[in-house]
């Protein structure tokens, strides 16, 4: 038993191509060397004085500037292709998180975590467009997973490593190997990937000819797309803020204890998504049917902590928002990426890069919101809410797409 699992496992990542496992080792060194970002709070109260109030408008900014470079990183693509974007932006933020450090009063912080996270953000699209170009269409999704398994992986180590250097050395040198590790992704791009050719889109997820489209926002399909993930993600976000503190504040667990279940996330993730995607792909799953099990599946994890108070079922919802994420992202991502026309494939990616980044604005705020003034259950039960609007919405593209024979 074990034996075939290692075999699927193994074979799951095989058939790649290279590009794309380059272009994983890119995103892993630029993910681990965003150590910075998970003590940002902790350095401007602790070494700026900032109160809290002042630290909450700063990631503020954050958001702003994520969802301007989501549109930005797209138009720039579609202008100057993707490899050209994304290069610079590597470069570019590489030197600005450098200078970031230099800064020291509250508004000017403001401005700098603006055209900071812009620039770096710019960056998505940019690398959704070039996962196209790179990937063959019969495995455009497990190259997506591949690239969230780097990802993943370098959002783990980073923080790590962060917390050894900030306290034995200082913030200084988190912002400077932040700088450095951004700007040799930069020239590792440049040396080890070369430029390619966007592949023709895979006609298979399409119900309009890309040249009847004129523009994103003239695509109701992809429109309604985009407000599946919207809800989809606001519900999603909670788990990096209000879902801690209510295991903290409710079943008063200890920072060792969240953490191992967190961490549950994770494990679960490196374990089970490239085998999992590639059951799909050899089942020839629909993509937005996957999605719609995704909506389905985060709406119970939510739901079902208002059932009972029992430990274990922390462990429970995090299983099933685990696999809502597995199926949700590279699935909504593969879908998003063969409908995007010919030429205007950054502004596709821009529109669902933006659509995360607004939710992650929006999303914790919310939570956090409502949880203090109407309590966790509240909250669990709008989140359980919006899965189920999302699934609804599913359902409708779903039925869209039968009419026209393509679901």
């Amino acid at each position: 038993m074990i034996g075939k699992f290692y075999n699927f496992y193994v074979n799951s990542f095989k058939g790649l191509s290279k590009e794309i496992w380059l272009l994983s080792a890119a995103f892993l060194v630029n993910r681990a060397g965003t150590m910075v970002i998970p003590f940002i709070a902790i350095y401007m109260t602790q070494d700026l004085g900032f109160d809290l109030i002042q630290v909450g408008w700063i990631m503020s900014f954050f958001g702003l500037g994520s969802l301007a470079g989501s549109w930005l990183g797209g138009k720039l693509t579609d202008i100057f292709s993707y490899y050209k974007v994304m290069v610079m932006s590597l470069a570019i933020s590489g030197i600005g998180f450098v200078l970031f450090y230099k800064l020291k009063s509250f508004e000017a912080i403001c401005i700098g975590m603006f055209v900071l996270i812009t620039i770096a953000d710019s960056f998505r699209p940019a690398a959704f467009t070039a996962i196209d170009a790179y990937s063959k269409p019969e495995n455009k999704v497990r190259s997506i997973s591949l690239i969230r398994l780097a990802i993943n992986l370098g959002y783990s180590i980073g923080p790590a490593i962060g917390g050894v250097i900030y306290y034995a050395y200082g913030a200084q040198y988190l912002f400077y190997i932040d700088g450095f590790t951004c700007f040799a992704s930069s020239i590792f791009t440049l040396i080890v990937l070369a430029p390619k050719k966007i592949l023709s889109t895979d006609e298979e997820e399409i119900d309009i000819k890309p040249e009847t489209i004129k523009s994103v926002w003239n695509d109701r399909p992809y429109l309604t797309m985009m407000g599946i993930l919207f809800l989809f993600n606001l519900a999603f976000f909670q788990l990096f803020v209000n879902v801690p503190l209510f295991y903290r504040e409710v079943y008063l667990l200890n920072e060792k204890s969240i953490g191992y279940i967190m961490a549950l996330n994770g494990v679960v993730i490196f374990l089970l998504e490239m085998p999992l995607v590639n059951f799909l792909e050899l089942k020839k799953a629909k993509a937005v049917k996957v999605v719609l099990a995704a909506c389905v599946l985060i709406s119970i994890s939510y739901l079902i902590l208002n059932v009972v108070f029992w430990v274990p079922i922390l462990i429970v919802s995090m299983l099933f928002l685990t696999f809502a994420e597995m199926l949700g992202f590279p699935f909504s991502n593969s879908w998003a990426l063969n409908r995007a026309p010919k030429g205007r494939v950054g502004q596709y990616m821009g529109l669902y890069t933006g659509a995360f980044a607004l939710s992650h604005i929006i999303g914790p705020n919310l939570g956090m919101r409502i949880s203090q003034s109407y309590g966790y259950d509240a909250s669990w039960y709008v989140m359980g809410g919006l899965g189920i609007a999302a699934s609804l919405m599913t359902l409708y593209l779903l039925k869209s797409q039968k009419k026209l024979g393509l679901s």
